[in-house]
């Protein structure tokens, strides 16, 4: 049975969010009325193209670019793995410099690319989750055909130096990419006024519909398309628009430009409150990050002595969304490659809870999660495998809140 949305309480916005009730309204009429192909020659179709640059523009907006500078993709991964195939095709070089903790649409794509024989240069984070500059120093050379890192990572919400490292590439002639799906929105971006080549952004991150993003292509930056076809978006992009998305996501845009200030006071404050209230309600929970260089709706934090996948089958059963880390890696029983790279145990990982707010949380959201929270972790301790008489969860049962399913080690098979 669907759980209604009125139900739960949503912490899981670095996830997906919650579309904008105006990107909806937006998007319906190029659902039911105006579902003409933009490239018709027709003016049933073509007046469809208007309506695409308009959107163009919203998202453009946001980060200070040229609408000229935007095209549409069909997702957060497309755009990045586009970015990283252009540079490779148009500057014929073989080496890739990224970070260890980028989110899967760049780690698996690298992945690949080194199978084939593309070298690829992983640089350390510090155990605060921050990068230091000397690892770009010492990474990029003249080999590199583009270097990519991302803004902000999507488990701990740590900010990276990315305009002191797109200038410094910038300086030696290599290309620079940001992944930039989690930063877009929560904190400000000119792209006017950074090196940047190419950026990454997601319409589901920011309250449009799943389906639609964006990639930034400075202009004077040679690009290769990655999707091949017709001449839509300008030859960088082949495949009919998906119209109703794009519109949305234009919406989207430009409502979070007008609440760029809210996500920096009230949101921040909200997650603030709910840390700290964490920390000391909760014993021997740690947050992992640094504490001020990260985005100001993202809060990592482990539960010493709880799994988090039991955590938030707990929490699932009182209508409260949270997760172990990127919704891309659900169902891995490996660690976060994110917090093994920072350094942490596997089992501080394993113990360790996202909680990601959005402009559709409140105080109440907080005070509820909070209520409940501190029961079930020391339930969870309660049951942890250094206690003598260990006993371990089967958690389909607990998942459909039969307390049967707590079961002595000697009845699992």
């Amino acid at each position: 049975m669907n759980v209604s949305p009125k139900e739960i309480v949503y912490l899981d916005n670095n996830a997906t969010t919650q579309v904008a009730p105006e990107a909806v309204e937006a998007m319906v009429p190029y659902l039911k009325e105006f579902w003409g192909n933009p490239s018709s020659a027709y003016r049933f179709g073509s007046q469809i193209h208007k309506i695409i640059e308009d959107a163009r523009a919203q998202v453009a907006s946001l980060i200070g670019a040229d609408p000229k500078e935007i095209f549409f993709t069909s997702s957060g991964t497309e755009s990045d793995n586009a970015a990283i195939t252009s540079a490779l095709e148009t500057t014929g070089r073989k080496k890739i410099v990224t970070t260890a903790v980028e989110h899967s649409a760049i780690k698996k794509h690298c992945e690949a690319l080194q199978k084939k024989g593309f070298q690829v240069v992983y640089m350390p984070v510090k155990p605060d989750g921050t990068l230091d500059f000397r690892e770009v120093q010492k990474a990029v050379d003249e080999d590199t055909a583009i270097c990519s890192v991302m803004w902000a990572n999507n488990e701990t919400g740590v900010i990276f130096p990315v305009e002191e490292i797109a200038e410094f590439c910038k300086l030696h002639g290599v290309l620079f990419h940001t992944d930039a799906v989690q930063a877009v929105g929560k904190i400000p971006i000119d792209v006017k006024k950074n090196k940047v080549d190419m950026l990454s952004i997601v319409g589901h991150k920011l309250h449009a519909p799943k389906g639609v993003g964006a990639l930034y292509v400075r202009k004077r930056t040679r690009f290769a398309p990655y999707v091949i076809g017709g001449a839509q978006e300008s030859g960088k992009r082949g495949g009919t628009e998906n119209v109703a998305s794009i519109v949305a996501f234009g919406k989207a845009c430009e409502l979070a430009k007008q609440r760029l200030d809210d996500e920096n006071t009230r949101i921040r404050a909200l997650r603030d409150r709910f840390e700290a209230a964490i920390v000391s309600k909760i014993p021997n929970s740690v947050i992992n990050g640094h504490k001020q260089q990260r985005l100001p709706n993202t809060i990592s934090v482990a539960f010493n002595g709880a799994e988090a996948h039991e955590l938030l089958l707990l929490l699932d059963q009182q209508n409260i969304c949270a997760s172990a880390g990127s919704a891309c890696t659900t169902g891995s029983l490996d660690p976060s490659h994110v917090l093994l790279a920072m350094g942490l145990t596997p089992e501080r990982a394993r113990a360790t809870v996202r909680f990601s707010l959005s402009f559709y949380n409140s105080d109440k959201d907080v005070d509820r999660t909070l209520e409940l929270l501190p029961g079930m972790v020391e339930k969870l301790r309660s049951l942890s495998p250094v206690k003598k008489d260990f006993k371990v969860i089967d958690s389909q049962k607990l998942h459909a809140g039969d307390n049967s399913g707590i079961l002595p080690t000697a009845q699992i098979a």
